[in-house]
């Protein structure tokens, strides 16, 4: 591949060339800026260990970083919590905002292998959309992304993936996953 050939995701070329005519075929819309597309992903890993550890939260920051392609932000506590431990400033976590071709590589990565992956899956959940067109969804472990070796991974952390999407309704985000092969259960 040359300089001027661009690499460019597999899942966003279906996109422009398969789901968006789909799409507007559906919901018949009149203006091409109406069609829902994916905005961001965010990836988010709380670390509750991290009160006693806080090199727990460098290690799932790096784990995270692997699956994301892309560092991550460690987030910290915004006020004190007697009851768990945690003080002010404290790091709590680690969360990534995916956008353009490195959210088409993840999504593709995310519904391709890492989801069949997953121990005693029966699909994602439908109802799990805000009413604004974005999707959440949790991941028990970690370690179903190919990018994590499994003997090097000593804590097994869940994480939190939101799909941001364009769309206005429940209904056209729904439609939009499902063209891009999120496996919904109901």
């Amino acid at each position: 591949m040359s300089d001027t050939e661009k690499y460019v995701p597999r899942l966003k070329t279906k996109y422009a060339e398969v789901i968006k005519p789909r799409l507007v075929e559906q919901f018949g819309y009149k203006n091409e800026l109406e069609v829902p597309r994916l905005e961001k992903i965010v990836l988010n890993m709380g670390i509750g260990d991290a009160v006693n550890d806080t090199k727990k939260v460098r290690a799932a920051a790096e784990d995270l970083a692997l699956i994301a392609g892309q560092k991550p932000v460690i987030t910290r506590a915004r006020k004190s919590i007697a009851t768990f431990k945690v003080r002010d400033g404290m790091p709590i976590g680690a969360k990534v905002t995916l956008r353009k071709d490195n959210m088409f590589e993840f999504v593709d990565r995310l519904v391709t292998i890492a989801l069949p992956r997953v121990r005693d899956f029966r699909g994602l959940n439908g109802k799990s959309f805000d009413g604004r067109g974005n999707f959440a969804m949790g991941i028990k472990e970690h370690i179903v992304f190919p990018e994590i070796e499994y003997d090097k991974v000593e804590t097994m952390w869940g994480m939190d993936i939101i799909v941001c999407t364009t769309a206005k309704t429940n209904e056209e985000a729904k439609a939009l996953l499902s063209e891009l092969q999120f496996p919904f259960a109901n």
